[in-house]
């Protein structure tokens, strides 16, 4: 059997989608899994014992240049040479239900009531029922499995074994901040990064990927127990990432990364509901301010990330690193 899961971007949302790899290879160990996903995040997908073809599209290269719209339909359609049993969207949006419905005749996705963009799910020979606002581990895992037919239990992903995998790894032991996101109010700020790092007093490094990034860990720099890494790309940063102790930052990619690694890991949340973008564990915990949020409908005036007390983080902080 062969099937392609379209799952696009970004980094957090590929990162919780490749987790039901694991549990596909399980029930089917000679199925054939191909991934199309936006070239930026093709090495979140690298390396993987599970994948056994990663094929690019760059739909986001639309936006500038809407010629390239011919060039894109003429890539997928040549994917779909491959002859597809099943074709699972796991995005859910309109660009990724047309890239599955190019890719081959059976396609499954998310249902009108449960897909952010209803329109996709008029793609979709099967659909999935699970309400948009359940965690989004669970949605992913539920819009790949069920097609499949293939159950698992909370118990399952919690006894999960590491999925992300790169080429190359360092034994360092250090306490990783992450100190950007790809919205404002998801970022916590650098003057109480920097009480954080003061009270633990530990090996610290620090990641970045702007120059604003790099701001930040310059300023956390001042304090001589904290180092700024090199710029990296992404299969660096899961080799940076899984020799961590624990992974301190916003509901953001790299922090994700660590859940997926089984590295501790604090998860801090504002504007976005941890309920649904975390799968909290005994090492993967998350502080939440005090605002109210709905799923559905986020508040970008909400900058309530502020509002954490350092105290928490560091209390925390020792607690799993102590455990």
């Amino acid at each position: 059997m062969k099937i392609a899961i379209v799952k696009l971007s970004a980094m957090g949302d590929i990162i919780h989608a490749m987790v039901a790899l694991q549990y596909i290879k399980k029930v089917k160990p000679n199925i054939q899994i191909d991934w199309i996903v936006e070239e930026g995040f093709t090495q979140i997908l690298e390396h993987n014992p599970h994948i056994d073809n990663i094929l690019t599209v760059n739909l986001k290269a639309i936006k500038n240049d809407k010629l390239a719209l011919f060039k894109e339909i003429k890539k997928v359609k040549n994917y779909s040479k491959n002859s597809y049993d099943l074709v699972i969207d796991a995005q859910g949006l309109l660009k990724s239900a047309i890239t599955a419905k190019l890719l081959g005749k059976r396609v499954a996705g998310f249902s009108k009531n449960s897909i952010r963009e209803e329109i996709a799910s008029l793609f979709y020979n099967q659909t999935i029922e699970i309400d948009y606002a359940s965690n989004a581990i669970d949605r992913n895992l539920k819009v790949l499995l069920e097609p499949l037919n293939i159950s698992i239990s909370k118990e399952d992903i919690l006894n999960k074994s590491p999925f992300l995998y790169s080429p190359k790894t360092k034994k360092n032991g250090y306490i990783l901040f992450v100190v950007g996101a790809s919205v404002k109010n998801k970022i916590y700020p650098k003057k109480l990064f920097l009480e954080v790092a003061k009270g633990l007093n530990r090996p610290i490094l620090v990641i970045w990927s702007n120059d604003k990034e790099r701001e930040v860990a310059t300023y956390l720099n001042q304090l001589h127990h904290v180092t700024i890494a090199d710029k990296m790309n992404l299969n660096e940063l899961k080799s940076v990432v899984a020799n961590a102790t624990l992974v301190i930052g916003g509901d953001t990619g790299p922090t994700h990364m660590a859940w997926g690694l089984n590295i501790p890991s604090i998860t801090l949340f504002g504007n976005t509901p941890e309920e649904r973008n975390s799968y909290i564990t005994p090492i993967n915990r998350v502080i939440k301010s005090n605002s109210k949020v709905n799923p559905l409908k986020l508040d970008k005036e909400d900058f309530s990330i502020k509002e954490i007390d350092p105290k928490n983080i560091i209390k925390l902080a020792k607690e799993l690193l102590d455990a």
